[in-house]
């Protein structure tokens, strides 16, 4: 296999195409990264270096390091020690390991937890709901997502169960935030989020189960759908 493509030319042949400017440098070096990514032109672990993508859309560092921050938040971009902005390593068989584990554990967490969550839990997870219908921010969605999945099976009393979920959902959260710079906000699953809630509130853990499961089962469908159908 090929060295991941890191030179400028490279770059400006997947970046180079013609395109409506955004209102800033900073959106526009974001939105076209993010499209190049999404795309699948820029391969994973492609380098992204700061001076040479500064000279490939003619702006200076500042608005590039701002954009590639952005694009860390969405889960597109990690930085490496010693090596910079890289585009993230992700592939279709990595985010169906990872629903299967979570399809695997977290029902069983939450069938530990219900009979032990109180009224102070359910609020907490209810607030949690509200701040995801709020954030505009979708570097914060993946994190609220996490604590209001953690909330409801916190009460499993299982240490060290509930620390292979969390690892797990800490895991996931870049699939989500991927499908979310990909799909659209509109695609974060409110609705299953608070059927689960409601059910898991009448101590109905059959219910519960069965929400968790189907809500898992779409999100893997949507990220499966969606690295088929990239290029």
């Amino acid at each position: 296999m090929s060295e991941p493509q890191n030179s400028l030319a490279a770059l400006a042949d997947c970046l180079g195409e013609s395109g409506l400017r955004p209102r800033t440098a900073t959106e526009f070096v974001e939105a076209r990264l993010r499209q190049a990514i999404l795309s699948g032109k820029l391969a994973p672990g492609t380098a992204l270096r700061q001076e040479e993508l500064a000279t490939l859309f003619s702006v200076s560092r500042m608005p590039v390091r701002e954009a590639l921050r952005q694009l860390e938040a969405q889960a597109l971009v990690d930085f490496e020690p010693h090596k910079g902005a890289v585009v993230t390593e992700i592939s279709a068989a990595d985010a169906a390991d990872n629903y299967a584990i979570r399809r695997a554990l977290e029902p069983a967490a939450l069938a530990l937890s219900i009979p032990s969550l109180t009224d102070s839990d359910f609020e907490r997870a209810e607030d949690l709901l509200s701040e995801l219908d709020g954030e505009a921010d979708q570097g914060r969605l993946g994190d609220l997502n996490r604590r209001f999945h953690l909330c409801l099976y916190g009460a499993a009393g299982h240490p060290k169960f509930l620390a292979l979920v969390a690892t797990q959902l800490a895991a996931g959260d870049r699939y989500l935030r991927f499908h979310l710079a990909a799909r659209g906000r509109d695609h974060m699953a409110q609705d299953e989020h608070r059927a689960l809630l409601a059910a898991a509130r009448t101590r109905d853990v059959g219910t519960a189960q069965a929400i968790l499961r189907q809500h898992l089962d779409v999100a893997a469908a949507s990220i499966a759908r969606f690295f088929a159908e990239r290029p």
